[in-house]
């Protein structure tokens, strides 16, 4: 039953009672497309996964990430994301990978950030380095 329904509740997810929720379908919901569009743009940061959820047997999961930006700021963050039979089955635990974020509006939803410049990204990575 938890592959049918996996548990998207905030206490799951390790998000605060503040976040607005997973959308049921970003590509039907004019909300989540905007907020989509809106995370395209966003500012870079890095992620380190923790865990994720499928949803309904597809290849759109549900990643949870320990996000840490440039600016010092970390949060839980979420991810909605269509992936590739072969991305899902590399996912694990720890790895690290590129996010974008909307830092104005800090409701811990990121999308993967998969048309970064590797120099930006090894900037920010030393960045966040540099603060810890």
């Amino acid at each position: 039953m938890s592959q049918l329904r996996p548990d998207l509740s905030t206490e799951s997810l390790g998000v605060g009672p503040d976040f607005p929720g997973i959308a049921p379908n970003p590509s039907l919901s004019s909300e989540a497309r905007k907020r989509n569009a809106d995370l395209r743009a966003g500012a870079l940061a890095l992620g380190v996964l923790v865990d994720w959820r499928e949803i309904n047997n597809n290849p759109r999961v549900v990643l949870i990430f320990d996000v840490d930006t440039p600016g010092g700021v970390s949060f839980r963050g979420i991810a909605d994301e269509t992936l590739t039979i072969t991305e899902l089955t590399r996912l694990a635990p720890g790895q690290t990978w590129p996010v974008r974020y909307r830092p104005a509006v800090m409701d811990h939803y990121v999308a993967l950030a998969r048309d970064a410049d590797p120099i930006e990204v090894q900037r920010v990575t030393e960045e966040i380095a540099r603060r810890k």
